[in-house]
């Protein structure tokens, strides 16, 4: 009978020409047990009787891994965590082509990564100052924010850009879909996209959100004195254990993913630090009511 890691390299899989963000992050976990194990590529690498730069190759990945492989080198670099390990052997194994490949090379990677990311988390957990959540926007108001946008788009893109978001906003009608919790601002609450009328359809959308089962919407009101990371766009999602937890900050020039332990943990604690400030849900819709009941 053939040797164990004969068998596994019977099944080596093509390099890949595009990765998504959660292959990446498999790679990334990989990576992490390696390190914490002490070991470098090589050591790795051995284990499975494969040349170094294939162990380099699953953790960038250009190339994924399989689950018998994974298992040996959990087990090889001490990893006991099972959950831990099943949700990376899910990760391994997925096959689905998701919706938003369809938008590949037409918007920007970081928006196909977002969309991937929402539809594989538990709970989704935002904090806006500048505008309302993604998820949470109608046709009319994304409209107004893309065009806001720099350097300017020209409308094929804006169409694109807008039908992506809409079809991001599902998640929230799947029965299996996560849980969305959002504190907002108040200044994104009176803030203008597209009009009065615009923002009126928008305030009243929210609300019929915030009747949902599946949606906390919490205004943080202009009453709050401000505190540290308050200044920016932040969207917890929560992955099947919190090791796969990442976070996701909107900035004008693009987005970033963090998933290092202790950016994590102080993510997780300014987003309950700004949910104990805001006002409760149901004092948060009768601002939310207020609001767009003056404009």
């Amino acid at each position: 009978m053939d040797p164990p890691h004969h068998r596994m390299q019977t099944c080596a899989m093509p390099p890949r020409t595009v990765t998504t963000a959660r292959q990446r992050r498999l790679g990334v976990e990989l990576r992490k047990m390696r390190e914490a194990a002490g070991l470098n590529a090589r050591e790795a690498a051995a284990i499975l009787g494969l040349d170094h730069t294939k162990v380099s190759h699953m953790e960038t990945a250009r190339t994924g891994v399989g689950s018998d492989r994974l298992r040996v080198l959990a087990n090889s670099y001490g990893c006991t965590d099972e959950p831990y390990l099943q949700a990376l052997i899910a990760m391994a194994t997925e096959r689905d082509r998701g919706w938003w490949e369809e938008y590949r090379g037409t918007l920007p990677a970081g928006f196909l990564d977002l969309s991937e990311l929402e539809a594989k988390a538990k709970n989704l957990r935002t904090y806006q100052i500048a505008h309302l959540p993604g998820l949470a926007q109608t046709e009319d108001y994304a409209r107004a924010v893309f065009r806001f946008t720099f350097p300017r788009l020209d409308e094929d893109h804006i169409e694109a850009r807008i039908e992506h978001r809409m079809r991001r906003a599902h998640i929230l009608d799947r029965r299996d879909g996560p849980h969305f919790s959002a504190v907002i601002h108040e200044a994104a609450l009176r803030m203008r996209f597209g009009g009065a009328a615009t923002t009126r359809a928008q305030l009243e959308h929210l609300l019929t959100l915030s009747e949902r089962p599946n949606c906390t919407i919490r205004v943080l009101t202009f009453d709050v004195d401000g505190f540290a990371g308050s200044g920016q766009a932040v969207l917890l999602a929560t992955g099947d254990v919190p090791q796969l937890d990442t976070v996701h900050l909107d900035f004008a020039h693009g987005a970033a993913f963090l998933d290092a332990a202790a950016q994590l943990s102080a993510y997780r604690d300014l987003l309950a630090e700004m949910e104990s400030r805001s006002l409760e849900v149901a004092e948060s819709r009768d601002l939310i009511r207020e609001i767009a009941h003056k404009l």
